[in-house]
């Protein structure tokens, strides 16, 4: 394959994990890995393999019911597609301040290796959504 090629497959794969992670499609976000990985450098966790991605998945749908992502930008490099995005959600929360709305700007490094997509590096501030969260 070309490296424009490389570039469009992988372009391709990160997108259709975003609009699966939207339509709430996990099975969906989840198919897009060679071999799932999610490293959340904002909670310094990692999430390695499809039983804990999966987990992850039904985690953070529990948390945030409505979650949704809008993609600012799109970037290439030699191993990873580079994304800046803004996630939005409503807390489903507890205690004293359940439904609260939430939107941060964030970066995750969707890793390959050739065209398989290997990992999620996300990173964000963990304290803008906690804030936004707790009011």
């Amino acid at each position: 394959m070309t490296d424009e090629s490389v570039r469009e497959v992988r372009e391709r794969i990160v997108r259709e994990h975003f609009e699966a992670e939207n339509r709430l499609d996990f099975d969906a976000a989840l198919a897009t890995f060679e071999r799932p990985r999610y490293e959340l450098i904002g909670t310094e966790t990692v999430h390695d393999g499809p039983d804990e991605v999966a987990q992850y998945y039904r985690q953070l749908h529990e948390a945030f019911p409505d979650q949704r992502y809008e993609i600012i930008s799109l970037r290439h490099a030699d191993d990873a597609v580079i994304a800046e995005f803004w996630l939005a959600g409503t807390s489903k929360g507890g205690g004293e301040t359940p439904g609260r709305s939430f939107k941060a700007r964030m970066m995750a490094f969707f890793i390959f290796e050739g065209i398989g997509l290997v990992c999620e590096r996300v990173y964000f501030d963990a304290g803008t959504i906690a804030r936004q969260v707790s009011g």
